[in-house]
């Protein structure tokens, strides 16, 4: 505040003057000069030499409109060649700063402090940039008011040796004996940095011992709410070593040691069938999920914990049909699978934690998939043509993204990071895996109507095409979708993951299945931007997960004659005797084999193979697939319509210039279509070749912008709403080669 006040004297004088002579006797208020305007020049002068080389320059450089300041440790009276200059033009005069400051408090704001000169001093360096509030708290409530310890120990904490150089001695001893007030030790001259680990010490004793300051957790939780800062304190949280504890849930919600969590895990591990101390625990899981600084931590493994812990088994005994059972998974069951999917993922090394989680699990789902095959004779798929029935069904523009492996559960995962500026169908948002549900088998039934296997992607994009020669239908992966993917009517793009990854890493594979999900989102939304106005999601099969594996858990069986295993399911020429408590045979013909024989749990057949990420069975979690689809509803009614106007005389242009008119009209008249951003993309040879600035265009008017072609023959202009990136239209431009003879023919 003391630097808005100076600045205001200054002012007073260059109203009238263009010179002014900064008179600081104190040689305290130095500091003040970094306040100023920096169209100001300053010159420093405290002798009679450097008096008169600084008048001469001024006067024979002759700015008249260009601002001085000469500031000087001499009194007035002392003052020789710029003397003038203060009797004409003005001066500030500050003998004590001390007094400056009261002064200017008490007259400003009618205050009276109570401090000493040094905290007088530390007030109004520290003042800088605050306003009277400031001074306002230092009157009511004195010197422990100079710094705000809340806003100033986070950057001293962050870089402690450095943040303080702005500061005197004198205030910085100042600022250090108060954080030793806050901490409660006596004031001892020490290096900052020893003092910002005795800080963070005291910080994190506390919140181990549940008892922190308040001061130092609100600093805490900005620390850990702060990209720029968060860093440093992990560097601090490595060194800290955390005392033993006899009671681990006697320790703040917010604590940050992720030591402490495991050891509430493990404790969960061997209680975990004790109703009663379940009861207790989840209150304590809850205060974790819902602090802010856990969320920060990156902790994320409570949220699944506490899904398979609320879990109601009890709803699977009213299981009496297979219907019911579709619908119990596909409401509820599938965070189950969800959750201990993620779990996997956390702690998939960490067998003493995971096991009784993973035990835990499975007598759940032992008992669901009881039910499950209990009435699987209804089970019928329904995946054959699938791609086909999107074609004949959707005469609008439609992309369709067909993942490979992408379960009903992981499924949402992906709608859940999808803008809801998107419409997503409620109804259906499942289909039925054909079986075996493997990926040669089931891709074919997505893209082959006729039901033959095509074990090569190319043969069946090949037979999609040739069986609609009346569609214009395009391929692309995934991977390459971007803002130039609009071409085709009908847009088939392909991924291979999460499958890929499953059977490449196994379930080391889980820790990426973030980016996946987020790959799939980003590339509906950029579909759906690029004017595609239904997107389909659909898969061919989903996976089931081992977890730990035990030679126990695989299934062995002693089938005869000619038979083909796979981890999930076994194929056979003739029929086998088998135990159908632990096997479900389906008559299914391929090839030479006439058998199929799927297992009842989610456990694999034993067979030479790797173990972990499996598909092939007949369980909810490979065979419910998820059938999603997202519109792009028309909302031309809430925003200004903006269309390129001279799109017809692009066509063709003569020469190196060419100029994009574009309008902007809309048929009702409101806040929301008064006016838009926009963006210019431009494109050659499908790169990217430049972007416009971020253009405001305004109802019923017309905004030009000229461009040339540089060293490309065609660009493509596309016209991008600058905030939902949603495409508005888009022309292509050609340069005619032809010489510009400027009317000579």
């Amino acid at each position: 505040m003391i630097d808005t006040w100076f600045n205001k004297d200054l002012e007073k004088i260059y109203a009238d003057n263009s010179i002014t002579v900064f008179i600081d006797e104190s040689k305290e208020a130095e500091f003040l000069l970094n306040t100023i305007d920096k169209q100001v020049t300053i010159f420093e002068v405290n002798t009679d030499l450097e008096e008169l080389k600084v008048k001469y320059d001024i006067e024979k450089a002759g700015e008249t409109n260009k601002k001085y300041l000469l500031y000087t440790h001499r009194s007035k009276d002392q003052l020789k060649f710029i003397r003038e200059y203060c009797e004409t033009n003005g001066s500030i005069e500050i003998r004590y700063l001390q007094n400056y400051v009261k002064d200017k408090v008490h007259k400003q704001l009618n205050l009276n402090l109570n401090l000493d000169k040094d905290e007088l001093i530390s007030a109004a360096k520290v003042s800088v940039g605050k306003d009277q509030t400031y001074w306002m708290d230092l009157s009511h409530k004195g010197s422990s008011e100079i710094f705000d310890l809340e806003k100033e120990l986070l950057p001293f904490l962050d870089n402690p040796k450095s943040h303080l150089v702005k500061y005197d001695t004198k205030t910085q001893e100042i600022f250090f004996r108060r954080i030793n007030e806050l901490i409660e030790q006596t004031y001892i001259k020490k290096p900052p940095t020893t003092l910002a680990n005795e800080v963070v010490n005291y910080l994190l004793e506390g919140l181990a011992n549940n008892n922190p300051n308040k001061v130092l957790l609100d600093v805490y939780k900005n620390w850990l709410d702060s990209n720029s800062y968060q860093k440093s304190f992990y560097g601090y949280l490595k060194k800290y070593k955390l005392r033993e504890k006899s009671d681990i849930f006697e320790i703040h919600s917010s604590h940050p040691f992720i030591a402490i969590d495991e050891l509430w895990l493990k404790k969960l591990g061997e209680n975990i069938t004790n109703k009663s101390f379940i009861s207790d625990f989840i209150p304590k899981i809850n205060q974790r999920i819902s602090d802010g600084v856990v969320k920060n931590l990156d902790i994320k493994f409570w949220t699944p914990i506490k899904v398979l812990l609320e879990f109601d088994e009890k709803n699977i005994n009213q299981l009496a049909t297979l219907d019911e059972c579709i619908s119990f998974y596909t409401n509820h069951f599938y965070k189950l699978d969800n959750a201990i999917r993620k779990l996997y993922a956390e702690f998939l090394n960490k067998k003493d934690l995971l096991e009784p989680l993973q035990g835990y699990y499975k007598n759940i789902v032992t008992l669901f998939l009881d039910k499950w095959f209990r009435y699987i004779e209804e089970y019928a798929p329904n995946q054959l043509g699938t791609i086909q029935n999107i074609l004949d069904e959707n005469t609008e523009k439609t992309a369709i993204i067909v993942g490979d492996g992408i379960s009903f559960e992981f499924s949402k995962d992906i709608t859940v990071r999808i803008s809801n500026e998107f419409k997503l169908e409620k109804e259906p948002q499942y289909m039925f895996a054909g079986l075996p549900s493997e990926t040669e088998h089931n891709m074919s039934q997505l893209y082959v109507q006729s039901g033959k296997i095509m074990s090569k992607k190319a043969d069946r994009e090949v037979y999609l095409k040739n069986s609609n020669s009346d569609k214009e239908i395009g391929f692309i992966d995934l991977d390459t979708v971007n803002e130039q993917t609009d071409n085709e009517h009908y847009l088939i793009c392909s991924h291979k993951d999460p499958d890929k990854l499953g059977e490449t890493y196994q379930q080391k594979a889980l820790v990426y299945f973030d980016k996946v999900a987020d790959l799939y989102a980003l590339k509906i939304e950029q579909l759906l931007r690029n004017g595609y106005r239904n997107v389909y999601l659909v898969t061919d099969h989903g996976f089931v997960l081992t977890g730990i594996l035990e030679n126990s858990d695989k299934i062995e069986v002693d089938f005869t004659g000619k038979v083909k295993k796979s981890e999930r399911y076994i194929r056979s020429a003739e029929k086998q005797s088998i135990n159908i408590d632990l096997l479900h045979e389906e008559e299914l013909k391929y090839h030479t084999n006439n058998y199929c024989y799927f297992a009842k749990r989610l456990g694999p057949f034993k067979t030479p193979g790797v173990y972990g990420f499996s598909h092939g069975g007949l369980s909810p979690q490979e065979t419910i697939i998820p059938f999603l689809k997202w519109s792009k509803t028309h909302q031309d009614e809430d925003s200004l319509g903006v269309s390129i106007a001279n799109k017809a005389n692009l066509a063709e242009i003569t020469g190196d210039l060419f100029s994009i008119h574009l309008m902007a009209e809309s048929n009702t008249k409101n806040l929301f279509t008064s006016e838009r951003k926009i963006i210019l993309m431009m494109f050659a040879e499908g790169t990217k070749i430049n972007e416009s600035e971020v253009l405001l265009i305004e109802r019923d008017k017309v905004l030009k912008r000229e461009y040339s072609f540089g060293a490309h023959s065609t660009i493509q202009i596309k016209l991008i709403d600058a905030l939902t990136k949603e495409q508005l239209g888009k022309v292509t431009i050609n340069q005619n080669k032809a010489r510009d003879l400027g009317g000579l023919l």
